[in-house]
Parts: structure tokens; sequence; C-alpha cells
């Protein structure tokens, strides 16, 4: 998991950049939108858009941009049609990576996720090749603070059906089922922790561990893949260490 923990912290960071340029807008948007196409606009009815409008509210996202969001993807306002569509390959050192994308026209992200592939000494697979080393999981990720008692947040999840648990270096990381996400994260909000962030997950069941100038490369390659604009998820199994993080 330590991988996992490492890559969302080196994605927080880069979150506050894109927030700066207006990128992370654009992906929240997007999330929204295709939340409320599928499961409607209520918010309360709907798991996955309340989860995003959290995601939005989070970044300092208008509300009006929010509630315009919602609008266009049950069809109240006319917008731009996205579909979902998920691309798997492979990065330097085999390192096995997923993009989840949200994008307005097929063709022209799947020529630009191939390119970007090539470019970063990776290669774009068949659908499958690597989806069967991840396991779907809810990952709630808690910050760490003195005024925590580890032992106590870790019975409290559990008793409220997590999986797993885990001290990462930044955060304290709970595993569920997917299923049981909101359920555990509902727990351990009235039990009053503050949750950084709550969301479905691809987890690696194991990692790869790649040396100097080729596990930059690797790392490198998924921050350029993360960092396109259709692009709203990227998983993989590369082994994240401090040496690696890259600006």
């Amino acid at each position: 998991m330590s991988g996992h923990s490492k890559w969302a912290n080196i994605k927080h960071k880069k979150e506050k950049t894109d927030a700066q340029k207006g990128k992370l807008f654009t992906k929240l948007t997007k999330e929204i939108i295709m939340a409320a196409k599928e499961g409607g606009g209520d918010p309360n009815a709907n798991s996955k858009l309340r989860d995003a409008i959290a995601k939005a509210k989070a970044a300092n996202m208008p509300s009006e941009n929010i509630t315009r969001a919602i609008k266009r993807g049950t069809g109240e306002l006319e917008g731009v049609s996205y579909e979902s569509i998920t691309y798997e390959g492979y990065g330097p050192g085999g390192v096995a990576i997923i993009v989840e994308a949200l994008t307005d026209n097929r063709n022209r992200t799947a020529g630009e996720m191939r390119h970007l592939f090539d470019r970063g000494g990776g290669s774009l697979g068949a659908a499958g090749c690597v989806s069967w080393m991840f396991e779907r999981k809810g990952v709630i990720s808690i910050e760490k603070s003195n005024d925590i008692d580890s032992d106590e947040l870790m019975l409290k999840a559990i008793d409220a059906g997590a999986e797993d648990f885990s001290v990462e270096d930044e955060d304290y990381e709970i595993i569920t089922d997917p299923s049981a996400l909101y359920q555990v994260k509902e727990a351990l909000e009235q039990s009053g922790y503050n949750i950084t962030s709550a969301e479905i997950s691809l987890i690696p069941q194991n990692t790869v561990k790649l040396e100097g100038e080729q596990a930059i490369k690797a790392l490198k390659l998924i921050e350029t893949l993360d960092d396109h604009d259709d692009v709203q998820n990227v998983y993989h199994n590369l082994e994240i260490t401090d040496e690696m993080e890259i600006e």
C-alpha cells in the first residue's frame, strides 16, 4: 500500500498547482457531469455524485460551477457529451498502468495515449492486459495528527466494516470493499474524524521496484499521463520511494 499512498500524496501536491491552472476544475467538472449522468442529480441518492461534489468543494470550486455541471449531466443544460474509456499498458521496467479517461473524442484520446506511452518508454496494450493485477477497493485517507490515537481509529474503522488499516508516512489509510466505502466514511465522520479523501481505487496486488533512471522514467510517464486533460485517474504498480519524487 505504500506505493499507493505515496502516489496519492504526489497527486495531492500536484492538484494544488493544477488548481491554480484551472486544470483541476476541468477534471472535477467532468467527474460531476458523468456522476450525474449515470446516477441522477440528487447527491443524497447518488453516492458517486456526492463524493464528486465533496471533492469539488474541497478544491474551492464555486457553487454555481457545481450546479451547472450537475445540470449538464442530467440534461437540463446542453453541453459536451463525454464517454468513459479505460486504457491499459506498460511503463519502463514492466510497470503496469491503467488510465481512466473521460473524452468527447475517442479517436483523438486513443492516439494521444499511445503517443504518451511510446514517448515515455512504455507501450499501450490491449484491454485486460494488466487489469487482472489490480483489485477495486474503497480507500479512505485521514491526515496523521497527534490528536488521533491510531489504535482507536483502527478499531472504529474495522467495526464500521473496513478490511484493512495502515499507517503511512503522512496519512492513515483505510481499505474497504467498494460497497462499504461510504458506510465506513460516514461512520468515521460521525466519530469526529476529518476525512482527507474517500474514493474507489484500483490497488495493485503486487508492486514493481525499479532503480535509478528507470524508476524516474516510469514515474515521469505516470505523471505525464495523469496531466493529460482527458485523464481522470491513473493507477499503477510502481513502488514509489522518497528518492523518486520529482518536481
